[in-house]
């Protein structure tokens, strides 16, 4: 079981998430809504896993992961991406992030990634 903070600006995206982790056997233990959140909650949670949105208002999902990386070289980061957001993905990758998953999300493949990235 995976200690995880979400990170989503929207609501439901994190609650769907929330509940794929959930049922998974892992545990949710903080949520955010943008990236600036996502760095303080790092710090104050140090969850094993982070998952992270990379379209959000205030800070960007990269920009997020580089400054949680910058603190934490450790830390383990799953984006979250829209369809046809693949250039995205590959910066995200070049800045530190361990996979990505795609939206909408298929619960198979979101607790694929989670597992293989917490057990690496």
């Amino acid at each position: 079981m995976a200690k995880i903070l979400v990170v989503d600006d929207a609501a439901f995206m994190r609650m769907t998430l929330k509940d794929i982790l959930t049922k998974g056997g892992h545990e949710v233990i903080g949520e955010a809504e943008n990236g600036e959140i996502a760095i303080s909650k790092y710090d104050e949670l140090k969850p094993d896993l982070v998952t992270m949105d990379i379209t959000m208002p205030v800070m960007e999902g990269i920009d997020a992961l580089k400054g949680i990386k910058a603190k934490h070289p450790g830390a383990k980061v799953i984006m979250c991406s829209a369809m046809g957001q693949q250039h995205m993905v590959v910066q995200a990758v070049s800045a530190g992030a361990k996979d990505f998953i795609v939206k909408p999300f298929n619960p198979d493949r979101v607790l694929e990634a989670v597992n293989k990235v917490v057990s690496s």
